[in-house]
């Protein structure tokens, strides 16, 4: 396939809302299963080549840190050829670690995966919540809930796959091929919708970049605490969930994984649930519910006696933290829509500073034999975004396709299929 980089490509196909919407689901899906497919792999891969536990919880924070440079180079490629041509080579990238982590042949090689994964997944996230905040404001309603969902779908066939395939004692790799080859389907079932009315920007308003003044920043802050406290939950459940059924509830290789499918099935349920809520109830009322659920369900999930409580314990915390990251992402986005995705690549670094927090904390404390001490600290930091849900907005429904920014869909709106 072939790209149209013009400026002027993105006049070309007539607008299409829910076009747009469907590529923006593929490649959350395709994100879900990717990021599952590494986690719940992960006692297999340690066992397999004889990692360290060390090694292992360093490998996790290198994910997380490669992934925040990955935001800013996926933001460099949106600019130069937009965010669906930024996907679908993000997609190809994940695809390609994931088949290099499952036949690794040593502990060199297995690292130089996970930080390619590490910089796919980065770029990907980025691209996928810059389309998805363009879309949400074409509909001029929240439908952001809906995207993370998609994502959450992706990540319970992921996890079901991965207990499948040690139910069977096949090889990890062969779980991590058929990951590789949904993602590769998934990108191969991408196509291009621009987002622009025929008396959208001029050219010279789809090379500018926006100065992003410092009160922007001030008004971020909170969005950016909401994230790192939701991925340093995030980040325990999904890289540790397994691990912790396995070394300290005794779990076995199949059952492992499912405390991350329950997770990401609590999600699932939260996710599809958000949009609604949010325009019944509010994006406050719903942040607020969701925080004291997500709080009281990691104190249950610290507290495990046995795997089937933790299993529900980590779906009921999926259903409470699933809705923050939608909902704080869609509500920075709209703090300068002309300049989203410089928005959100910013807004991630507090993302991956989360996830490194959580998964260093929770990988330290599991190797030291205190996992569920890992899932104790969260429980209280969790509470932290009820002080800031007052910030959290909702369309105002008034949007009009016009104001969308054009570089969004400039590069790729004339991608030959």
């Amino acid at each position: 396939m072939s790209f149209d980089a013009s400026p002027r490509a993105g006049f070309g196909p007539p607008v299409s809302k829910a076009g747009a919407r469907k590529v923006v689901t593929i490649a959350f899906a395709a994100q879900g299963v990717s990021v599952a497919a590494v986690y719940t792999t992960v006692p297999a891969v340690t066992e397999r080549l004889g990692l360290a536990p060390l090694l292992t919880t360093t490998l996790m924070i290198a994910v997380a840190l490669t992934a925040g440079g990955g935001s800013f180079l996926g933001l460099a490629a949106i600019r130069r050829a937009g965010p669906v041509a930024t996907m679908r080579g993000a997609m190809l990238a994940a695809a390609a670690a994931l088949t290099l982590i499952g036949w690794a042949p040593g502990q060199a090689a297995v690292i130089c995966a996970y930080i390619l994964f590490g910089l796919a997944v980065g770029a990907l996230d980025v691209a996928v919540n810059t389309w998805a905040a363009a879309v949400e404001r074409a509909y001029g309603r929240s439908v952001f809930g809906s995207f993370y969902t998609a994502w959450s779908v992706g990540g319970v066939v992921a996890a079901l796959l991965t207990a499948g395939v040690a139910r069977l004692e096949w090889p990890v790799a062969d779980g991590l091929a058929l990951q590789t080859g949904i993602v590769l389907l998934l990108a191969a079932g991408m196509r291009t919708h621009a987002l622009l009315a025929p008396d959208g920007p001029s050219d010279n308003d789809a090379v500018a970049q926006p100065s992003l003044g410092r009160s922007l920043w001030v008004r971020l802050i909170p969005f950016g605490l909401v994230l790192l406290v939701v991925y340093v939950v995030e980040s325990t459940v999904s890289a540790w969930s397994a691990v912790y059924l396995r070394q300290t509830l005794a779990a076995s290789l199949t059952v492992a994984p499912l405390a991350y499918a329950a997770y990401q099935t609590g999600t699932v349920i939260g996710r599809a649930a958000a949009d609604r809520l949010v325009q019944k109830l509010g994006a406050v009322a719903v942040v607020r519910s969701a925080v004291l659920l997500a709080a009281g369900a990691l104190a249950a999930l610290a507290a495990a006696p046995s795997w089937p409580f933790a299993v529900l314990a980590a779906g009921a915390v999926g259903v409470g933290a699933s809705v923050l990251a939608p909902l704080c992402l869609a509500s920075a986005a709209r703090l300068s829509p002309t300049a989203s995705e410089a928005v959100l690549a910013r807004l991630n670094l507090f993302n991956y500073v989360g996830v490194v927090t959580g998964g260093a904390l929770s990988g330290l404390l599991g190797s030291s034999g205190h996992f569920r001490l890992a899932y104790a600290v969260p429980a209280a930091l969790v509470l932290i975004p009820l002080a800031a849900a007052r910030h959290f907005t909702r369309p105002s429904g008034s949007a009009r396709l016009e104001n969308l920014p054009q570089r969004l869909g400039g590069a790729d709106a004339g991608a030959a299929q």
